[in-house]
This record gives C-alpha cells, structure tokens and sequence, in this order.
C-alpha cells in the first residue's frame, strides 16, 4: 500500500494549525503554483493539485478529523479516504466500539441530516491581469467565467417547481445508513450513502425540468468588480456565494479573486513604496539643477544638490502608493550618464580640467587612493 500523503506536509503547517492558519497557507502555495503563472510546467501542475487536495481535507471539520484518525492509525481506513470504507473488525464484533469511534469524527451520532445532505459548493479561483498603474489606483474589471450554478427554476433543489420532492423513508432524511456483514472475523459494519436517495436524504417526486434534477445548471457567470487603489500581487478579493452552486440547495462557494500585475516601464514596486532610477548629466550631478522624476499621475520635478555623486538616492515623501494602511515614498537614485563619445576638442578640455582638480578635492577618490597605498605600501596617482 502507498504511503499515505502528508497533507500538514504539504501546506507547511503544524498538525495544530489553526482554521485560519490552513487557510492562509492555502492561499500563498496556491497563488505561487497557479498554472496561470506557470503555463505548461507540468510539475507546477501536480503540485497545484496537491496543494488543493490537501486543503480539501483539513479545511474541512469532519474530513480532517478523519484524516487525523487515519495518520494515526495507519491501515484502518478505507478507500477513497472515508476510514469507514472497508469496515472495522477486532472490535469485539459489536456495536460499542464503532460508534464509540464514529463519535469521535462526528460530535455523536450521525450528525445533522443538514451537513451531509446540502453540501457546501467548491470555491473557484481566477486571476484577473492588472497594469501597474490600474493596481495602484484602483479600477473596474469584468469577470467571466463558467460555473455550476444555482437552478433558479427549483432553488437548487433539482426538484421541480422547488417541493416536488419527499424525506427518504429508508435513512429518515440523514442521507446515511449502515451496512452490517459477519464474516470469519466477526462482524463489520459500515456507513455509506443510502442507496435509495443517493446520500440526498430525499426523493424527488418531480424533476425539475430546467436543469433535469442536477439543482445547478453550467453558466457564464459575468460581472463588474470594483478593485481598490493599492492592490499588489499578494492581494486578494472575495465574492461570496460565486463559486459552484452546493449540493441539494446547498450555500455556493466563493469566488477568490487573484492578481497579476504587469510590469512597469521606469517604476518598481515594494509594498508601498516605489523606486526609480534617473540618469543626469556629468554637469547637471556637478552644478546641481532639477530633473524630473516618473510619478504616478505625472512627471515630478527633484531638485539635487551640487556635487551629488552616481548612487545617491533620494526619498520623495508622500509620493508613493496610497492605500487604507497608509502612503508610501518615491525613491530616487541618480546616476551620472558618461557619454559615448566625445570629439577630440572636448577630449582635451577634459584633460585639462582633469589636471586642474587636484585629488584632495576628490573625497571618494582620495580615500580609494588612500586605502591603495597603506595595502600595498605603494603611492597611487589620480585615475
């Protein structure tokens, strides 16, 4: 038998990981292995599915409860991960022991008809695309996408006008019943769904004619969703109630929306703050004088002082990202752009001007020189 997978393992968590905690971990390995991100990386792909494999289980009460069962104690579970799937025996062949571990996953008893009869519907993920600058100030987007959704004609019920349908007289609604077997070993008993409504705990007396008794029908969704100025890659928006319609009439699932945003020309993003770099002239470094800077807007003007050397960075307060948290910065960094080519004349001018400043005046240099001349004990000229 293979080695059951470690779900806590591959979420990064503790085996005492909160609700939240699950959640939270879910959704940072779920944005960085979203196939959107990674097209054809087939390895992105099977880790992507194990990722929601393993939040299928422990986000959920019962099936994580299960699951911990199972970790523990290892070989008793059945297939398709119900540990009730291939029966228990060693109990003493009766009744006490089962239930005194069904109890243990369900609170007591067999639970609510509710919980196993209208299941929640699965959430669904979509990444939406944003220019740097939509992300930073906010913008509308239409989002499509197909779904499972709620039968309006029955209410999801599958049932015809939303009434046609009757409580199962074999499982009394619970949509579960047991299977008890002797055999050599003793006697096992099993729960599994109720062969005559399907696990449903109902009988419909009348499809619905809409969506032929399934309670959801396959749509495109399509919508307008207002995105907030400031949003960043790690950003996330909720819709409630607009993933897959749930089972029976059951609440939908949610709709997480995602983003990818593209990159900006000159500007760089961190958090709230942005940076840019900005070439300036030998003489505009030396004599100082305005440059202008890339905004969010428009152009912004930056004065620099004289003798500002290649490197130096400047903070633009107030001038960064706005969000609910707070404003970021703008920061600056000047580097002295060295032409390409200069004719003979200007070569000589600068030659001559070369001779004329003397190394003292060159703090950065003359430390470099310095620095030279005590490792290797030897005097080094201006370069």
């Amino acid at each position: 038998m293979a080695e059951k997978k470690n779900y806590y393992d591959v979420l990064g968590v503790s085996k005492t990981a909160s609700a939240d905690e699950i959640k939270s971990a879910y959704r940072k390995l779920a944005k960085q292995y979203h196939p959107d991100f990674h097209p054809g990386d087939a390895a992105c792909a099977e880790k992507f599915k194990e990722i929601n494999e393993a939040n299928e289980v422990l986000s959920d009460e019962n099936k994580r409860k299960q699951y911990d069962f199972e970790l523990e104690h290892p070989g008793m579970g059945g297939g398709g991960g119900n540990p009730f799937g291939g029966g228990f025996s060693g109990f003493g062949g009766g009744m006490g022991g089962f239930e005194d571990i069904f109890n243990m996953f369900t609170g007591g008893g067999f639970g609510s008809s509710a919980e196993r009869a209208t299941p929640r519907g699965a959430d669904i993920e979509q990444t939406v695309s944003l220019s740097f600058l939509d992300a930073i100030k906010g913008c509308s987007k239409t989002i499509s996408y197909m779904r499972n959704e709620p039968c309006g004609s029955c209410n999801g019920t599958g049932a015809k006008g939303g009434t046609a349908f009757q409580k199962c007289s074999r499982c009394g609604g619970s949509g579960r019943v047991k299977f008890q077997q002797d055999t050599i070993f003793g006697r096992t008993i099993q729960v599994g769904a109720c062969p005559d409504c399907g696990g449903t705990g109902k009988k419909i007396l009348d499809r619905c004619p809409d969506c032929k008794g399934k309670g959801y029908q396959r749509k495109e969704t399509r919508f307008t969703v207002n995105i907030p100025a400031g949003v960043d890659k790690d950003s996330s928006l909720r819709k409630r109630g607009f993933g897959q319609a749930g089972g029976n009439g059951g609440e939908s699932g949610d709709l997480y929306i995602y983003f990818h945003i593209e990159p900006h020309k000159m500007l760089k993003r961190e958090d709230r703050d942005l940076y840019v770099t900005v070439p300036v002239s030998y003489k505009t470094a030396v004599l100082g004088g305005k440059i202008q800077v890339p905004g969010i807007d428009d152009t912004l003007e930056l004065t620099i002082p004289e003798c500002t050397a290649s490197g130096t960075r400047f903070c633009m307060r107030g001038k960064g990202v706005k969000t609910v948290h707070g404003t970021g910065n703008l920061y600056v960094t000047v580097e002295i752009d060295v032409p390409a080519k200069l004719s003979k004349d200007q070569l000589k001018r600068l030659e001559e001007y070369e001779e004329s400043v003397p190394l003292k005046s060159c703090d950065r240099m003359q430390k470099y020189a310095n620095d030279l001349s005590a490792i290797y004990g030897k005097k080094v000229n201006k370069q």
